[in-house]
C-alpha cells in the first residue's frame, strides 16, 4: 500500500478547561476558611480587586458599572412553607456568568477520576500557593497587632488594654526544652535531646522505633538509650514514653507504686481491655477488692500527660448556612454572610490607568487583571448562589428532621438533590465538601444529611442508615444489666419495627459508635468492674506484703 498526503476535514466536540472555568470549579469546594486566604491572595496579586465597601461603586463615565453583589439581602436566603412550595422563586435564580458559561459547571464533565485529574493539570496558572501558605503569608505581612502598639511607647489610660500582657502559652516542646539545658551539659547529649523532643507529639509520646534516631544522628543507640531515659524523668510525669504501658509506669514510678502486681497488670492492659478481670486477678496474685482498687488507680493517672500544655489551635468551625422555623411553618435557610468574602472591581483606577499606559506589555498584564477580577466577582457569587440553592433543597428533602430529630432522617443521595435542582452530581458534591449547617437541632457537615437507605420489613419507606444507627444506641442505652441485648436479639427488634436488616449490618453500626459487644457489656454491668468504673475515684489504702521495684 503506498503512502499519500491527504487533507482532511474533521468536525467534533472537546472540553476545553480554561483557567478560569478550573478556577470556577475550584472555589466550589473549597471550605470558608480556604476561601478566605485564597481571597487574600487574589487581592494582594491583582491591583484591580479591592474589598467591598458599605456604599456602592461609584460609576466611571464611559464605563459600565461593576454590580455589587449584596450577599445580605434576597440572594442570601430562602423559605419554604409547609407545602414546600419555596418562597424564593426567582429571587437570586439568574446566572451570574455570561451565557452559555453556567452549563459547563452543570454538564457531565466525565468521571471523578477523570475530573480531578483535570483540575489538577495546569493549577499554576491559577493557584500560584496553597491556601495555607497563603494565609502564613497573610498573617505576616498583616499589621501588628496590639502587643507590637504597646511595646512601642506609652499611651493613654483609654487605650489599656489587659490583653496586651498575657504571656504566650507554654507549649510542650518549650517546656522539655527548658529541662534539657539543666539536665545535659555535654553538647552530644543536647543535640540528641533536642532531636527527640522535636519527635515528642501533643499527646507526649515519642516514636516506638528509634533505630532511625541514632542513624541519623551518628550516634549510638546506647547513647540514645541513655538520653531517653533522662526524658522520661522530665516533667509532666509520664512524658516521652513510646507507648501507653511505659507511660503508666513511669507515672506509678514517680508516686512509688510500681510493685510487681500494679506492673503485671500494665504489662497487661490487653486483658483490661477485654474486662477480663479473671485473668488480671490471677495473673497479679491479689484479691477482687485489690484487683478494684489497682484499676481506680491506673484510672486516677493521665494516658496523654502531653495535653497539659499548649499545641495548635484549634480552629472554631465556622458556619457556611444557618437554617431558623420560619413564623409559616416553614423553615428559612440563609447564608452566613461573615463566611462571604467581599470583592469588587475598581473600574475608576482601569479607567485611568487605561488613559496613560502607553507599553503593550502593560496594557495586556491590566487586561488581564481586569478579566481575572471580573471572573472572580462572578465565581464567588455563583459559589454563593449555588450553595444556597443546594442547602434549601437539603431542608426540603429532611424536613422531618428538622421537625422531629435524627429519627425521622431520610435516605438522600446526590443524585436525589441534582435532579430537583438541575445540576450535575459532581457539582452537589463539591458543594457539599466541607460546609457546614447551624441547625435548631446542631450544626451538621452538608454531607450528613446524605445517608444509605435500609429496606423496610413491610414494604414501606425505606429507612436512612443514620436513624437505623440511632435506634440501635436507643435500645442498648434502654436495656437491664440483667437482660443484655445481642446483635440478634436486636435484629429482631428491629424487624419487628419494620428495619430489614442484616445481623453484620448491626454488628457493623454497633462497632462504629464503638459500642461493645453484649458479652463486654454483660462484664461492666454486672462484675465489680462495672461498679468501679461507675463509682468515683478515691485512693484506695491497700497494704501488701510486696516491695516496690
Amino acid at each position: 500500500m503506498a503512502l499519500t498526503q491527504r487533507l482532511e476535514f474533521r468536525q467534533s466536540q472537546s472540553l476545553v478547561m480554561t483557567p478560569q472555568l478550573m478556577q470556577a470549579i475550584k472555589l466550589l469546594q473549597l471550605s470558608n476558611l480556604d476561601l478566605s486566604a485564597f481571597v487574600e491572595e487574589e487581592l494582594e496579586r491583582n491591583p484591580l480587586l479591592e474589598r467591598s465597601a458599605d456604599g456602592p461603586e461609584p460609576p466611571v463615565p464611559g464605563e459600565p458599572a461593576m454590580e455589587r453583589p449584596d450577599y445580605g439581602d434576597s440572594d442570601s436566603s430562602s423559605s419554604y412553607g409547609d407545602d414546600g412550595s419555596d418562597m424564593a422563586a426567582g429571587s437570586g435564580s439568574e446566572a451570574a456568568f455570561e451565557p452559555g458559561q453556567e452549563e459547563w459547571l452543570n454538564r457531565d464533565l466525565g468521571t471523578r477520576a477523570e475530573i480531578e485529574q483535570t483540575l489538577d493539570t495546569g493549577l499554576d496558572n491559577v493557584f500560584s500557593e496553597e491556601p495555607a501558605e497563603a494565609a502564613a503569608r497573610a498573617a505576616q505581612d498583616a499589621p501588628p497587632s496590639v502587643y507590637t502598639e504597646w511595646g512601642g511607647g506609652a499611651s493613654s489610660d483609654d487605650e489599656y488594654n489587659l490583653e496586651a500582657f498575657v504571656a504566650a502559652e507554654l507549649t510542650l516542646a518549650d517546656h522539655l526544652a527548658e529541662q534539657l539545658a539543666v539536665a545535659f551539659s555535654a553538647p552530644a547529649q543536647r543535640m540528641i535531646g533536642q532531636y527527640l523532643i522535636d519527635l515528642v507529639d501533643d499527646a507526649g509520646y515519642l516514636p516506638a522505633d528509634l533505630g532511625q534516631a541514632a542513624e541519623r544522628l551518628g550516634a549510638s543507640q546506647q547513647a540514645v538509650d541513655e538520653v531517653v531515659a533522662v526524658l522520661q524523668k522530665f516533667d509532666p510525669p509520664g512524658v516521652c514514653a513510646r507507648n501507653l504501658s511505659e507511660c503508666l509506669a513511669i507515672q506509678l514510678r514517680e508516686l512509688d507504686r510500681y510493685d510487681p502486681a500494679m506492673q503485671a497488670l500494665v504489662e497487661h492492659l490487653d486483658l483490661l481491655a477485654k474486662r477480663d478481670i479473671a485473668a488480671l486477678r490471677k495473673l497479679c496474685g491479689v484479691d477482687d477488692e485489690d484487683i478494684t482498687d489497682m484499676i481506680a488507680e491506673i484510672r486516677r493517672l493521665d494516658p496523654k500527660p502531653g495535653l497539659k500544655f499548649g499545641t495548635s489551635r484549634t480552629q472554631t468551625m465556622v458556619p457556611d448556612v444557618y437554617v431558623r422555623p420560619g413564623p409559616d411553618g416553614g423553615w428559612h435557610v440563609e447564608l452566613n454572610s461573615d463566611t462571604l468574602p467581599r470583592v469588587l472591581v475598581n473600574q475608576t483606577y482601569y479607567s485611568e490607568l487605561s488613559k496613560t499606559i502607553r507599553k503593550d506589555g502593560d496594557k495586556s498584564y491590566f487586561t488581564d487583571c481586569l478579566q481575572n477580577a471580573t471572573w472572580l466577582v462572578r465565581a464567588l457569587d455563583q459559589r454563593a448562589r449555588t450553595i444556597l440553592k443546594v442547602a434549601t433543597e437539603i431542608v426540603r428533602q429532611q424536613d422531618g428532621f428538622f421537625t422531629y430529630g435524627v429519627a425521622h432522617l431520610r435516605p438522600l443521595n446526590l443524585k436525589a438533590v441534582a435532579d430537583a435542582i438541575q445540576m450535575h452530581e459532581s457539582t452537589v458534591s463539591r458543594v457539599t465538601a466541607n460546609k457546614y449547617m447551624a441547625t435548631n437541632r446542631g450544626s451538621f457537615e452538608l454531607k450528613y444529611f446524605f445517608t444509605a437507605s435500609i429496606a423496610s420489613a413491610d414494604g414501606g419507606e425505606a429507612h436512612s442508615a443514620e436513624a437505623v444507627r440511632h435506634h440501635i444506641k436507643q435500645l442498648i442505652d434502654g436495656e437491664a444489666p440483667s437482660a443484655i441485648l445481642s446483635d440478634d436479639t436486636i435484629v429482631e427488634r428491629l424487624r419487628a419495627s419494620g428495619i430489614d436488616i442484616a445481623r453484620r449490618t448491626v454488628a457493623k453500626y454497633r462497632e462504629a459508635m464503638r459500642i461493645p459487644s453484649s458479652v463486654q457489656r454483660r462484664r461492666d454491668k454486672q462484675s465489680m468492674l462495672g461498679n468501679a468504673l461507675s463509682a468515683p475515684a478515691t485512693s484506695p489504702d491497700r497494704s501488701r506484703d510486696t516491695a516496690p521495684v
